[in-house]
């Protein structure tokens, strides 16, 4: 088993911090919330001091962090991760961040001889509490295979999908097509319940057939019973489509449907709606068509 430091224990840090130390894995585990520390210690794990602390002696380093800024400060700021452990260390950060942070981290890392992975994650809370996260890894393939055993322990689907940076890309492609489908979802409901059609049964046969999705799959009745409480929130949802439009300047292609779904959530957040569910896009169409959220 792998001593594991664990940077940033949010809403789906600390489930996935608590399922390493369940696996048998010795897991020190930082964050700025008191109360997540003290949700790591309740698991089994041991809450840091900071992050010298809780990397320090690991053979594996977990960041899972809000954005590039933050990996950033984390990792590459003097006195972080990259200044602290030991060469060989591997160093697998799970944030969804631009390609071009982790492009550096792992640059940084290499030059230090520690090993660098990005590593980030779909499938939200739901996914990580249930450890049935799909984790998209870019970086070395010998690094990869020997992150598996980690990786393992927290997710269902792990692909190996390319060089460093190339996670970020496809997690990138993730939240384009989910934000669209959860866009397209909020417009079918807009339409069948203007029309007189009872929503649920619509989607019923909408999720039978070739629309169906994954996301039709597990949140129609929610959708329709306009319940919001966040798995994956807006907020964090308008910060991806920007790393997604990044991502499409970056490559130079155009992507004008990912352009109208960024400014969607955007609507979303601007609205107040940005502590909800993305799922709550539904409000921003039914305000966009003058429609009162039936909200229960």
């Amino acid at each position: 088993m792998s001593k594991v430091g664990f940077i940033g224990l949010g809403v789906m840090g600390t489930p996935m911090a608590a399922h390493l130390a369940g696996a048998g894995h010795d897991v020190s585990g930082f964050d700025l919330s008191a109360d997540a520390l003290a949700k790591l210690t309740a698991a089994g794990g041991r809450a840091a001091s900071d992050v010298a602390d809780a990397v320090a002696e690991a053979d594996v380093v977990v960041t899972m962090l809000p954005d590039h800024p933050q990996v950033e400060q984390v990792v590459l700021a003097a006195g972080g991760v990259l200044d602290i452990v030991k060469p060989g260390t591997l160093l697998a950060d799970m944030s969804t961040i631009r390609p071009e942070t982790s492009i550096a981290v792992a640059k940084a890392g290499g030059a230090r001889g520690i090993r660098v992975l990005d590593a980030p994650v779909s499938g939200g809370q739901a996914g990580a509490e249930q450890a049935a996260l799909s984790i998209m890894v870019g970086g070395e393939a010998e690094d990869f295979e020997a992150a598996k055993p980690i990786f393992e322990v927290l997710g269902k689907t792990i692909v190996h999908v390319g060089p460093h940076g190339a996670g970020q890309v496809v997690k990138a492609a993730n939240q384009l097509v989910v934000g669209g489908i959860y866009g397209l979802v909020a417009e079918a409901i807009v339409l069948l319940e203007a029309s007189g059609v009872d929503a649920g049964t619509g989607l019923d046969v909408l999720a039978g057939g070739l629309a169906g999705s994954r996301i039709l799959e597990l949140k129609r009745k929610s959708m329709v019973a306009r319940q919001f409480q966040p798995g994956f929130r807006i907020d964090l949802h308008h910060k991806d489509m920007g790393i997604a439009l990044a991502a499409a300047r970056q490559a130079d292609v155009a992507l004008p449907l990912t352009g109208l779904v960024a400014q969607l959530v955007a609507a979303g957040r601007a609205m107040g709606h940005g502590s909800l569910d993305h799922s709550a896009l539904l409000k921003v169409v039914e305000e966009l068509s003058g429609r009162e959220s039936a909200e229960v």
